[in-house]
């Protein structure tokens, strides 16, 4: 391990740090504790070494020494995963946020971009040019991690999930070679990666496929109050499952600055402003919302809005499970369980999936779980480490009440640290073929920090 270096080791570790392009930052560097910090404030961790690569050949590199000093390692882009997976203890982290290039192709409508990147550099990048392809709904989010697992969006129900439109691959093996994965080039690598997360190798490039689209988009959000709540909730749940591709509408149990709580709604139109006003106008009409707005906003604005509502550095929890319908038992369950909430910031979540997601047959890449119609998940968010217990013990609660009306199945990018068996409810009828091809790539389990699929 990095930790208690031997002489040889220093050694190694200063030529490393000689052959770089980019930046290694030890623990007695300047720098060290911010470069240690990922978004999820309660995550705090001491690498031994932290590696800052300016191009693939780092990445190698990295890759190299750390397989030589049969360390740990831990893989970062945007630094964004619950967890903590992306930072480690005592090991190296191999750190892609400053490979931030990107190319936008108008004519043939496709993106390649750095792993570095984040949602927001990227929808800029491809928005300059009238274009986009389904990205997630936090701007600092890394285009890396969000791809690897699936990667919602607004988009998504219309174009996809962000693995469905990545069309290329360029990734750091365990034995340090630099692939190109498609569908022509290593196509098991490529089916693995669209979905199957870190487990494979360090991406240092993605191509994607990108769409028409805004600049503007009509948006409409709706409050209702909490007494309300229960028929909101339900009307939520039928329009959802009848809305057309273009829709994508979530919605979450809020509690307002004046500490009363209410159910919010929110729906985006991915098309012309003017064909979305008769489709969302039952939003807009129904029961007697507390508040309401129908705008056309610009893609970027809509991408960022809710940007304000997870700051990195503040702590973080959730766990989080698929539905095919809010049923009447999940109601009462979950108004139940979200009076108890710690405090005003304490949401839970419904993130609309189906669509053009659930028409790509199950076995097309990692991602399993097309039949679901909603993700469900609590999210805790406090400051005080003393309110630890608390805001986690209450997520883990109302998880546990929803249970019972569930799929089974988790979205990979939204699992914490739940163990063998969640991650196989992620993969469900693909890990044996994933287990598979982690063999054939990463036989020894080197990419292990991770929703890890061991070798099969």
């Amino acid at each position: 391990m990095l930790s208690g270096l031997s002489h040889s080791s220093t050694t190694a570790i200063e030529r490393l740090r000689q052959s770089l392009r980019g930046e290694l930052v030890l623990p007695a560097d300047a720098g060290y504790d911010q470069a240690r910090r990922v978004w999820n404030g309660a995550i705090d961790k001491r690498p031994a070494a932290i590696v800052f690569c300016a191009n693939p050949d780092d990445v190698i590199l990295a890759v190299t020494y750390a397989r030589s000093q049969n360390c740990l390692v831990a893989v970062r882009s945007g630094g964004h995963n619950v967890a903590g997976l992306s930072v480690c203890d005592d090991g190296m982290v191999i750190d892609l946020s400053r490979m931030k290039k990107i190319v936008v192709d108008p004519e043939r409508r496709i993106a390649r971009a750095e792993a570095g990147l984040t949602l927001g550099e990227f929808d800029a990048a491809t928005q300059a040019h009238g274009l986009a392809t389904t990205m997630g709904v936090n701007g600092d989010t890394g285009i890396a991690g969000l791809t690897l697992g699936g990667g919602f969006g607004k988009l998504g129900r219309k174009h996809g999930l962000s693995c469905d439109n990545l069309i290329a691959a360029e990734i750091v093996t365990a034995d340090g070679r630099l692939l190109r994965a498609s569908a022509g080039e290593h196509p098991d690598l490529f089916w693995a990666l669209r979905g199957g997360g870190g487990n494979f190798g360090i991406v240092t490039v993605f191509e994607y496929r990108l769409h028409p689209l805004g600049p503007a988009l009509l948006v409409c959000s709706v409050l209702h109050a909490y007494d309300h709540a229960r028929e909101a909730m339900r009307f939520y749940d039928k329009f959802s499952r009848d809305a057309p591709d273009e829709v994508s509408v979530d919605a979450a149990l809020v509690t307002l600055p004046s500490g009363e709580r209410g159910f919010s709604i929110s729906a985006c139109y991915a098309g012309p402003p003017e064909a979305g006003e008769p489709v969302i106008a039952p939003l807009m009409e129904f029961g007697s919302p507390v508040e309401s707005r129908l705008q056309a906003i610009p893609y970027l604005q809509i991408q960022s809005a809710g940007d304000s509502l997870f700051p990195r550095g503040r702590r973080y929890y959730w766990k989080a499970q698929f539905l095919r319908e809010i049923s009447d038992g999940a109601i009462e369950a979950l108004l139940e369980a979200y009076a108890k909430a710690p405090n005003r910031s304490s949401l839970l979540v419904f993130q609309q999936v189906g669509g053009a997601i659930a028409r790509v047959p199950a076995s097309d890449s990692p991602y399993a779980n097309r039949d679901a119609a909603l993700d469900c998940f609590p999210i805790a968010i406090w400051d005080d480490p003393a309110d630890d217990a608390a805001n986690m013990g209450w997520a883990r609660e109302l998880w546990n009440a929803v249970r019972p009306f569930s799929t089974g199945g988790v979205y990979a990018n939204n699992l914490g640290d739940e163990g063998d068996e969640r991650v196989r409810d992620a993969y469900g009828v693909n890990y044996a073929s994933l287990a598979a091809v982690k063999k054939q790539y990463d036989p020894t389990n080197f990419f292990r920090l991770n929703q890890n699929i061991r070798p099969g």
